[in-house]
């Protein structure tokens, strides 16, 4: 509960804590003949211990003791005096200012111990996530560098024992390692945008059509012997989506697939649109009938024919640097974090579930489609 010191500034913690205060004398004052002044004296209390879960320690300390200022003026007998009419209230009064300064700070410490014990928990999660994403780029980035340099010395050498053909294996591997490294790079760029918290998507016109193809164009070596397959809806219309982000998610997706589904296997790639018609009351019209708004939603379905997910960590898989048990050596578990991000900062969602044949992506995201296709439909 320490947003409010953190967020609001000292002077409305002032005018907050003592706004609450006379809020709660007032209601006390109003209801005193239906209790007695020493109940009066706990509510306030419990006002100060509130006050001192919120604020900082200065405006709590101010709210005790206007609150006991309030308490001896307003409700100890005799009322509306400073003076204290027995000794036993007196030694009440002075009782009640050193347990409300009491409680108001013993509060404040605690919250204090509890948002330094947050502190150490958030930094001791980041740097095991830091080892955890050296551990998993020791390897992903240090394979296909050292591949490439390699590769690279070899054909520098202009060694004669070169054939032509082991030219063009080398420069193939070179090829797929740098594919590989890019697409590293490209995950590690993608999450420190989504860790950042300000990705702001670039939304445009965008032809479902040739972003697909143009992704599977991309994929040609890591899917290698495997078929995919591709069935658009005819007659799609352009969504209005950030290209970029869209790119990211089916390379992520699609790169997946391949590598976790055996050779000669069938990958399958479903687009289409879903029009929903929902019914809304017009809110400058009341009682007006509802009125129809129609919502496209642009569903990609990505299937492939592996082994699936194990049904325990299918709600796992999108967490970061998290990677399925009993898998291949590689990886930094970083794509699918990503695909989810990027789908939800453009308003959707994507889903995961098995299917007889392996594994089901579905994503679906609300967008507004083209003017033209609109016109071609009314």
């Amino acid at each position: 509960m320490s947003f409010s010191f953190l967020q609001i500034s000292k002077a409305r913690q002032y005018l907050f804590s003592l706004s609450l205060v006379a809020g709660v004398s007032g209601i006390c004052f109003l209801l005193s003949g239906l209790m007695g002044y020493r109940m009066v004296a706990f509510i306030l209390l419990l006002t100060v211990s509130l006050i001192a879960l919120l604020f900082d320690i200065m405006p709590v300390l101010l709210s005790a003791l206007v609150s006991a200022v309030i308490w001896d003026f307003f409700f100890i007998p005799p009322r509306f005096t400073f003076r204290v009419g027995t000794a036993e209230d007196s030694f009440l009064l002075l009782m009640y200012f050193v347990i409300a300064l009491i409680n108001a700070v013993l509060t404040y410490r605690i919250r204090k111990a509890e948002k330094i014990a947050r502190e150490k928990e958030e930094k001791a999660n980041a740097v095991k996530l830091y080892n955890t994403l050296l551990s998993s780029l020791s390897h992903e980035l240090k394979t296909p560098i050292a591949t490439i340099v390699g590769a690279s010395d070899n054909l520098l050498t202009g060694s004669p024992k070169i054939s032509e053909a082991n030219k063009k294996e080398l420069i193939a591997g070179i090829s797929v390692a740098s594919l590989r490294l890019n697409q590293q790079v490209e995950n590690l760029l993608s999450m420190s945008r989504l860790e950042s918290g300000f990705i702001q998507p670039k939304y445009d016109w965008c032809d479902i059509n040739e972003l697909v193809y143009h992704v599977v164009n991309r994929l040609e070596q890591p899917v290698g012997s495997r078929q995919v397959k591709i069935s658009i809806e005819d007659n799609l219309p352009f969504y209005r989506l950030d290209y970029g982000l869209m790119e990211q998610v089916l390379y992520n997706l699609l790169y997946n697939a391949s590598v976790y589904t055996p050779d000669f296997s069938d990958i399958l790639i479903v687009v289409k649109n879903n029009n929903e018609r929902i019914f809304q009351l017009a809110a400058d019209q009341p009682g007006r009938s509802a009125v129809s708004k129609e919502i496209n939603r642009l569903i990609i379905i990505i299937e492939d024919s592996g082994p699936g997910f194990p049904e325990e960590e299918i709600e796992k898989v999108f967490d970061k640097f998290y990677r399925l048990k009993n898998t291949k050596p590689g990886g930094t578990g970083l794509g699918l974090s990503i695909v989810k991000g990027f789908v939800e900062a453009q308003q959707g969602a994507v889903t995961l579930e098995n299917v007889p044949h392996g594994a089901r992506f579905t994503i679906d995201i609300p967008a507004e489609v083209s003017y033209l296709n609109n016109l071609k439909n009314e």
